[in-house]
């Protein structure tokens, strides 16, 4: 793990199904990037941004809706295609530079397997931080927890909305923050 004097925290949301099973002809893909940058000396997040993702392949769902609070008519009209989204990315954040962090593996996984689905260049760097295997280690926790749960152990009140990657992002790296100091 490599912890650099500023990290990209990335949360990913996606559309998904209340019976997690996409309808016939659609697949889960991202509908929001959030983004923040934490600098580990300071412990200041200095940048926390929601890019909106159109869906190409799948539409919100009503289950989608009520835990994101995104709806299809928000992305039609603000979002901006995959595409466009990744070059923002890596044009904002020079990612290849970064180490770069989520809570879990499936924002990692999900973003690999969508750029790969789209032929579109992996933007990020190969150095990544799991926060929630970092927070049960550092924390010394028997088993993992959620992002919100963590929140909760270090008495860190849930900024903005949960599942809105604009501020799980800045949550997370608040928790990453925590672990960086206490590591």
């Amino acid at each position: 793990m490599k912890i650099t004097h500023k990290i990209i925290i990335i949360d990913l949301e996606a559309t998904c199904w209340k019976n997690e099973v996409p309808p016939k002809g659609q697949e889960s893909e991202i509908i929001e990037i959030g983004l923040s940058v934490l600098n580990t000396e300071t412990g200041e997040i200095t940048q926390n941004q929601g890019i909106l993702v159109k869906p190409t392949r799948s539409e919100v769902s009503p289950f989608c809706t009520e835990l994101t609070t995104i709806t299809q008519q928000l992305l039609d009209e603000q979002g901006v295609s995959f595409e466009e989204a990744i070059e923002m990315v890596a044009d904002q954040y020079d990612p290849k530079e970064h180490t770069w962090a989520s809570y879990g593996q499936y924002d990692l996984n999900m973003l690999r397997r969508q750029c790969r689905n789209r032929n579109i260049p992996y933007p990020m760097g190969e150095d990544h931080i799991n926060v929630k295997t970092f927070f049960t280690q550092v924390r010394g926790l028997a088993r993992p927890t959620g992002m919100n749960g963590a929140l909760n152990i270090l008495n860190i009140p849930l900024e903005g909305t949960h599942h809105r990657g604009v501020d799980d992002a800045k949550n997370i790296a608040k928790v990453l923050n925590w672990c960086v100091q206490n590591y």
